[in-house]
């Protein structure tokens, strides 16, 4: 059906309306047309036949996009090219993540004609979007130290940067960048769009409009016992000091300095074909022979790590000498010829500190220009663990900045730096070379400070529907003692900004505050909003009594509902399954995860990260899977803070999840002995393994969970995109449906399921979007859950267009609810779920309103395209066509459904 304010048109309507329009096909034709067509919306029929019409032969082409055109601040700089050099009038620092252990450290420098990035950790994009930090001028992005902390959001925000418009990036820091850009070209997809350049610190400094920065490498000697660092307190990844066995020793440079260059495709990696076994032990602790055997001899399988965990890079910045400004008032009184065109050169020779002379008197730069302003410096560094810091005390390039140097004192120091090195007498003493004038911003655990502002807004107003389902997010709060240090500092705070020019200064003007009550007024002063909150309460009250059982377990957290990309109020997909109060699992782990679960769970974050064995990845792009490495190093770190020992977590993915996996942990950062990989296909219906190792690896994960079957079937997204079902020993059953469009094969895997959570990109209306891009809409999902027999179905996934909330569905009925972003249930809460409703509609009113403009204006367009007249009063016009000239189509299958295999496999733990 296809509905709007003006008039309800069924499908045999609208091909009456066909028969009868200016289309001017036969009406046999159309008719032959309309029954051998697959199932579409009103609209897709409308628009075809339109197209047929006007002689297009293939409707559901897609249309070609027309060429970007160049950004206009591209322009600008290209203009700027053949202009004499001189630096920007303003020019700031500002903290974007102030190292706090969900948002690690990140700084955005500004100027008019350029824009910076250093360190680009997960979550980074997020926080942009959402305080308006354009990515879009980015084209500088510094990383001090090849871990993912640093580059766990580097591959999202090069997508973004893509599909912008941005023609080139500059990655600048250690070599093994170039080996990470390759690597994440396994799921990001072509690049071609976006000239990827890596500058190692071998290469000359970088220069542009706004500043001149040098890179100074800070090589750490190494411990010869090669023992894991140790975080039982402090911030970083397990990872972070360089105790792993590096590729080269910290005395000498590499052999030969690479030229700053786009980088290239990767090798061509093994194939993997569904049926290749695998061992779910991997290398690391515990590894089997037979693993890295088989990844030697692999085609393009690298045996030797040219990883580097005793590097981190150091960055001086130069701001570019500024001319001083012109005093047109002073011009005047002293007679210069102001407003005309003499005054031109006068000008130029006068900011260049050249002395004029005009009608017989001398001008001096002084009296009519503002002293110049000769460039500010200010360093970025970080120091990650104690090796570092003897190596920083004694560099001699960064000596050039503090007291007594031959350079410009810095303005500026910025310390990426744990509080247990800042403890240390050498790390302080080194800090007090820096005169007092200047200033040093320290990024770690320490701060005190909301980054995702709008989540904690919208999570206080949701608490008051009702708080047990949105309970109020927390903050991770380090027990470390504060350092004393004796120079001037200021603790990072996100949104902080240091002006370097015009003034140098602090400016606070930016930080937001995040105050509960405020949130909580702004939401009682909604329409109707209260009323219903209360109406809400008194009728889950009464539900409750009548069921009057509580089951804790299993208990659901939405830590991400959002598709795509990160965004300010839904973060991208991952699902918190708390099966007892021992046992936990992810359901996809896109970017941030670890960061929304500090936001959820505040100071017991490693509590869950202990309980949590097993990780579902359904397919491999990047806003399903990029948090997993974080999550993984910080588990480590969880698993030390709490006293118990390592264990390897389960990774259900994809097999060619270990690509991408190799290829991180050859050239940046160990992390494969993390995993036990069980490939997805393992587990689908018909799938033979053979190997007992792999067998035992099955049947171990299933145990420490308490399941009795883990199916998994593929479903139609795109290639190797699997859906899962979960099944417990106490009988309840839980299906997921990762990414995909309609699916039987789902259907039949997750048949009488308790709670179906699935997939909900699109509103109704969108059904041909939805094919375009292979997902569901709300309708289609909802229709999954029913032909499935589920108990419950939770919409997730949805697109960043519904920021808050996705529009409601006439086939929304009391077996439906909306996934929120830390929304938490538990089973018996389900039936409450749709008597949210009310109130949650009287909190977006605006919001839904908007969005309900958008589709009409949305339809209304389509039938324009479509070229005809659907007035809803039309002469001759009926509601409906009897007989069977139109043909119902509404029970005919895709084509590509016909042909899906069913492929759930049911294992059962022994």
């Amino acid at each position: 059906m296809f509905i709007t304010k003006r008039a309800t048109f069924n499908l045999k309507s609208i091909a009456w309306l066909l028969r009868h329009s200016v289309v001017g096909n036969s009406r046999c034709a159309l008719n032959v047309w309309i029954k051998s067509s697959p199932p579409q919306t009103a609209f897709q029929l409308l628009r075809n036949m339109a197209s047929n019409a006007s002689g297009n032969q293939n409707p559901n082409m897609k249309r070609s996009k027309p060429p970007k055109e160049s950004l206009r601040h591209i322009k600008s700089r290209e203009q700027r090219k053949n202009v004499e050099l001189h630096g920007p009038a303003t020019v700031y620092v500002q903290v974007i993540g102030a190292g706090s252990r969900g948002n690690g450290s990140s700084l955005y420098v500004f100027s008019e004609y350029n824009r910076y990035l250093f360190n680009c950790g997960e979550g980074t994009q997020r926080l942009m979007q959402e305080h308006k930090l354009k990515a879009a001028r980015l084209d500088n992005i510094f990383l001090t130290r090849m871990s993912w902390e640093n580059v766990g959001g580097l591959s999202g925000m090069i997508l973004t940067l893509k599909d912008t418009g941005v023609p080139e990036c500059i990655l600048s820091g250690p070599p093994q960048l170039d080996k990470f850009v390759n690597a994440i070209r396994a799921f990001s997809g072509p690049l071609e769009e976006i000239k990827l350049a890596v500058s190692p610190y071998t290469d000359p400094p970088h220069s542009d409009n706004t500043m001149t920065v040098s890179q100074v490498p800070i090589i750490a000697k190494l411990k010869e016992n090669g023992q894991r660092h140790s975080h039982s307190s402090g911030q970083g990844s397990p990872s972070c000091s360089p105790s792993r066995s590096p590729s080269r020793s910290p005395s000498r440079s590499p052999s030969r300095s690479p030229s700053r260059s786009p980088s290239h495709s990767p090798s061509r990696s093994p194939s993997h074909s569904p049926q290749r076994e695998l061992t779910g032990l991997t290398d690391g602790p515990g590894a089997s022979p037979d693993s890295r055997k088989e990844r030697a001899g692999s085609p393009g399988g690298i045996q030797r790590p040219s990883r580097d965990p005793s590097l981190v890079v150091a960055f001086v910045c130069k701001l570019h000498p500024k001319k001083g400004n012109f005093l047109v008032m002073k011009a005047k009184e002293l007679g210069l010829p102001v407003g005309t065109p003499a005054i031109g050169p006068i000008i130029s020779n006068l900011k260049a500190g050249k002395t004029v002379t005009f009608e017989g008197k001398e001008i001096r730069p002084e009296e009519v220009c503002t002293p110049p302003d000769p460039g500010p410096v200010f360093i970025v560094l970080e120091c990650p663990s104690e090796e570092f810091v003897q190596p920083l005390c004694t560099n001699e390039v960064l000596r050039r900045y503090q007291t007594g140097g031959s350079e410009d004192s810095a303005a500026l120091v910025v310390h990426m730096t744990p509080e247990s090195v800042l403890e240390s007498d050498d790390y302080k003493s080194w800090m007090e070379r820096f005169p007092p004038n200047t200033e040093h911003l320290i990024l770690n655990e320490q701060v005190c400070t909301v980054h995702n502002f709008r989540s904690h807004k919208l999570q206080t107003q949701l608490n008051l529907i009702h708080p047990e389902i949105f309970p109020v997010l927390k903050s991770y709060a380090t027990k470390e003692k504060q350092a004393a240090l004796h120079v001037p500092n200021v603790r990072a705070e996100c949104l902080l900004k240091f002006q370097l020019r015009p003034k140098l200064e602090w400016q606070r003007d930016a930080i937001l505050s995040c105050d509960a009550s405020d949130f909580v007024r702004e939401a009682g002063e909604l329409p109707g909003f209260l009323k219903e909150v209360e109406e809400c309460k008194r009728n889950i009250a009464d539900t409750e009594v009548k069921s009057g059982r509580v089951e804790k377990y299993p208990e659901v957290v939405f830590l991400g509902t959002g598709s795509a990309l990160p965004m300010k109020i839904r973060n991208v997909s991952a699902t918190l399954l708390n099966i007892s109060p021992t046992q936990a699992m992810l359901l996809d782990c896109g970017e941030g995860t670890f960061g929304q679960l500090c936001r959820h769970y505040g100071n017991k974050v490693d509590e869950v990260l202990t309980k949590l064995s097993t990780v579902f990845v359904s397919h491999l792009h990047a806003d399903h899977h990029t948090g997993l490495l974080k999550l993984l190093l910080q588990r480590e770190r969880a698993l030390n803070n709490e006293g118990k020992p390592f264990t390897p977590i389960y990774l259900v993915a994809p097999i060619q999840i270990k690509s991408w996996l190799y290829q991180y942990n050859d050239h940046c950062q160990e992390i494969m002995h993390h995993i036990n990989l069980v490939p997805a296909w393992f587990l689908t219906e018909g799938a033979e393994v053979n190997k007992a190792k792999t067998k035992d690896v099955i049947q171990s994960m299933l145990k420490k969970s308490d399941l009795e079957k883990f199916e998994t079937c593929t479903v139609r997204h795109c290639k190797n995109a699997f859906a899962c079902s979960l099944t417990h020993q106490s009988g309840w059953k839980l299906a997921f449906s990762g990414d995909t469009m309609p699916c039987d094969a789902l259907v039949d895997m997750g048949k009488n399921a308790t709670l179906l959570i699935h997939e909900a990109t699109l509103e109704d209306g969108m059904e041909e979007e939805a094919l375009e891009k292979r997902h569901s809409t709300t309708s289609q999902a909802i229709g999954i859950g029913m032909k499935m027999n589920a108990d419950f179905i939770m919409l997730n996934h949805f697109s960043q267009r519904y920021a808050k909330i996705p529009l409601f569905s006439p086939d929304f009925n009391d077996k439906v609810g909306i996934a929120f972003d830390h929304m938490r249930v538990r089973l018996p809460d389900l039936r409450a779920l749709p008597k949210l409703t009310p109130p949650l509609k009287a909190l977006f009113a605006e919001e839904i309103g908007e969005m309900e403009e958008r589709r009409e204006k949305r339809e209304l367009r389509q039938m324009k395209e479509a070229g005809l007249d659907l007035r809803p009063n039309g002469q001759g016009a009926p509601g409906a066509v009897a007989g069977g000239d139109g043909g119902d189509q509404t029970n005919k299958r895709d084509p590509e459904e016909v042909a899906e295999p069913v492929n759930s496999k049911r294992l059962r733990a022994s």
